[in-house]
């Protein structure tokens, strides 16, 4: 198997950020949207720890197709306000669509970068961001910005992935002889650095001034009809940017190989479960 140039080096943080926004463009179509409920359940929790309250002021970072944005909408209700911002351009216009479908006047959606919102300061009630965080080349940086578009008495509530599977290692051992730095970087993959404990992602938060900082857990499982199935759902969201490092000649080689590792999990009726656990990580605006 081959292992191509890498693309990224010698890329700006604004290069780096365009080339993610394009890989949620491309997957804006598809994402959570191949019988995988996988985001929305994750966010769905985040947004329940926020505990938001009619006529509140809602941010949703990274709001991708919705996953925090819709229960959040309906959660403040029309007496409140949502707005969502997300870099890639695709997801932004696919969830504008839906948020006309339900006929909300009180959700807004911008395209913008996680990293400097351009909101005015002080304007949110609450803010959340579903597994965005490690994504960003500089958190505290980007938490500092968060902190200071949140109104006195506001709140954070950020998830991300926390101890997982052992099958999902050996997947993504198949990749790695193709990925790039940027996708084999720690605070993405997790492995190692503030990402790695509930107690280093809360030290993110202390460092860029939050108060009140605590971490919850949840066991999330993920089941797959097939090894195909899982190909199709590993295309639709931001992993399609692990099958593109991968030359075009040796897919069907690294295909197969996952299909070898899902194989040895497939239960009695054909299907496959994966297990994630995520951490919620919550805090106030306010040190106390």
């Amino acid at each position: 198997m081959g292992r191509p140039a890498d693309d990224t080096a010698g890329m700006s943080l604004a290069e780096r950020s365009r080339a993610v926004a394009a890989v949620f463009d491309r997957a804006a179509t598809t994402y959570e949207a191949v019988g995988v409920p996988w985001f929305a359940p994750i966010a769905q929790r985040l947004v329940r720890e926020l505990a938001p309250s009619p006529g509140e002021r809602a941010l949703d970072i990274g709001c991708g197709r919705g996953a925090a944005l819709f229960p959040l909408a309906e959660a403040v209700g029309p007496t409140g306000a949502v707005t969502g911002i997300d870099l890639s351009a695709g997801m932004v216009q696919a969830t504008q669509d839906d948020v006309l479908a339900r006929g909300w006047t009180h959700v807004r959606l911008h395209v913008m970068d996680a990293m400097s919102p351009g909101l005015p300061d002080g304007t949110f009630d609450l803010a959340a961001s579903s597994l965005v965080l490690f994504f960003l080349p500089d958190p505290v940086a980007a938490l500092t910005a968060w902190r200071r578009l949140l109104a006195e008495g506001g709140r954070l509530g950020v998830s991300t992935f926390a101890e997982r599977d052992p099958l999902w290692v050996t997947l993504d051992d198949v990749f790695r002889p193709y990925l790039p730095p940027m996708l084999l970087d720690a605070r993405t993959r997790g492995e190692s650095g503030p990402f790695a404990s509930d107690q280093g992602v809360e030290g993110l938060l202390r460092d860029a001034g939050f108060g009140r900082v605590r971490t919850v857990s949840d066991d999330v499982a993920v089941t797959f009809d097939d090894p195909e199935h899982w190909h199709t759902w590993s295309w639709s969201h931001g992993q399609r940017a692990m099958w593109e490092s991968v030359p075009e000649p040796d897919r069907a080689t690294v295909r197969d190989a996952a299909f070898a590792v899902l194989a040895d999990a497939r239960s009695a009726d054909g299907r496959i479960t994966l297990r994630q656990q995520v951490r919620y990580t919550l805090a106030d605006r306010d040190p106390r």
